[in-house]
C-alpha cells in the first residue's frame, strides 16, 4: 500500500509588485505550496477557494494596507497564521497590530531568504500546534460530555449526596467509618406477594415504579436519601452521608407524608388490583457507624447500629 503523500504547508503571499511575487515563489515553492495575489481583493478570492495555512502580505498596497487586509481575513479564516512584510517606517503600526493579536510576526523589507524561511517554519509549527490543540480540545469536550452523562446516570442508581461525598473523598478515606446519629426508615407494601399472583408482571412493574417515585420524592423533601430498593421495600436514611438537624423528626414527617401519598397510588390502581394498597413503615433512630464495606473493585454503603434509641411503626 502506497504511503499517503504529505500535504504541503500552503502560503498565500499578497504584494502589489509582481517582481516580489515572482521572487518569493521562486525562493519557497520547493518547500511549500505558494499562492500569490497582486491585491487584497485578489487575495480574498483565493482564500474563498483554497485552504491557506499562512497569509503573508506587504503592508503598503494601493487598495488597502496589509494590516487592513489581514484583519479582513479574520472572520472567514480564523485559523490562518498572519505575517506582514514592511519597511522600517511602518514598524510602529505593525507592532501595534501584533499587540492586538492579529499579526503573528513582521519581517522588514528587503527580506533575507534564510531569515524569512526560519520565520515561515515558526509559523508552520505554530499552525501545527494550534491544530493539535483544537483536536485535543474537541477530545476533552467529548470526554467531559461523557463524564457528565455517566455522572447523571450514576446518580439514578446512587443518590446525589452520596456521589458528591464520594467524589470529595480520597481513596484512602472511602473505607473509614463515621459515628452518626441517624434515622432509618423502612416502607413496604403489605400483602405484596398475593398482589403479584393475581396481576400481570407488566402491571406490577408499573405499580412499583409509581410507588418508588412517590416515596422517593417524600424522602428527598425531608432531607433523606434512599439507600436501596428491596423488592417492594424502600430503605431510606436520614442523617448520613449528609447530616441535618432533627433527623428523627424528618423521618417521622416523611412517614406521615408517605401515608398521604398512598391515596394517589390507590386512586390509580384500586380498579386494577381490586383492592386498596396498604403499606407498613418502620423507623429506627440511634447511633450508627456509617461508611463503606467492600473491596477496591466494589463497595457498599453500610450502617451498623451500636444502640437503638427509638423505634416507631406506622401501618396503613
Amino acid at each position: 500500500m502506497a504511503k499517503k503523500k504529505k500535504k504541503k504547508f500552503t502560503i498565500l503571499y499578497v504584494d502589489d509588485e509582481k517582481q516580489n511575487l515572482i521572487s518569493f515563489k521562486a525562493a519557497f515553492r520547493r518547500d511549500y505550496s505558494v499562492k500569490t495575489a497582486l491585491s487584497g481583493k485578489e487575495g480574498m478570492a483565493i482564500l474563498k477557494k483554497k485552504n491557506i495555512h499562512l497569509i503573508i502580505s506587504d503592508q503598503r498596497m494601493p487598495e488597502m494596507t496589509g494590516v487592513q487586509f489581514l484583519e479582513k481575513t479574520l472572520p472567514e479564516n480564523p485559523d490562518s497564521i498572519r505575517m506582514i512584510l514592511t519597511g522600517f517606517s511602518d514598524i510602529s503600526a505593525i507592532i501595534n497590530a501584533i499587540n492586538h493579536g492579529k499579526v503573528f510576526r513582521y519581517v522588514t523589507k528587503p527580506w533575507d531568504e534564510r531569515e524569512l524561511k526560519m520565520t515561515i517554519e515558526n509559523a508552520r509549527q505554530l499552525y501545527s500546534l494550534n491544530e493539535k490543540n483544537k483536536i485535543l480540545f474537541k477530545f476533552l469536550q467529548q470526554k467531559v460530555k461523557e463524564q457528565e452523562k455517566t455522572l447523571k446516570l450514576f446518580e439514578k442508581y446512587v443518590p446525589a449526596p452520596v456521589v458528591e461525598k464520594v467524589l470529595s473523598e480520597s481513596e484512602d478515606s472511602i473505607f473509614e467509618g463515621e459515628l452518626r446519629k441517624v434515622a432509618v426508615l423502612f416502607c413496604d407494601i403489605r400483602g405484596f406477594t398475593p398482589i403479584c399472583e393475581k396481576v400481570a408482571p407488566k402491571e406490577i412493574v408499573s405499580l412499583l415504579n409509581d410507588y418508588y417515585s412517590l416515596m422517593t420524592k417524600s424522602v428527598k423533601r425531608y432531607n433523606g436519601y434512599v439507600n436501596q430498593f428491596v423488592g417492594d421495600e424502600v430503605f431510606a436514611v436520614f442523617g448520613a452521608p449528609i447530616n441535618y438537624n432533627n433527623n428523627e423528626e424528618n423521618a417521622v414527617f416523611c412517614a406521615v407524608e408517605m401515608l398521604e401519598l398512598l391515596k394517589i397510588l390507590n386512586k390509580k390502581y384500586v380498579k386494577i388490583l381490586g383492592e386498596e394498597i396498604k403499606i407498613g413503615i418502620g423507623i429506627n433512630y440511634g447511633e450508627v457507624i456509617a461508611g463503606n464495606l467492600g473491596s477496591e473493585d466494589r463497595i457498599e454503603k453500610n450502617r451498623k447500629s451500636d444502640k437503638k434509641i427509638s423505634k416507631f411503626n406506622f401501618n396503613k
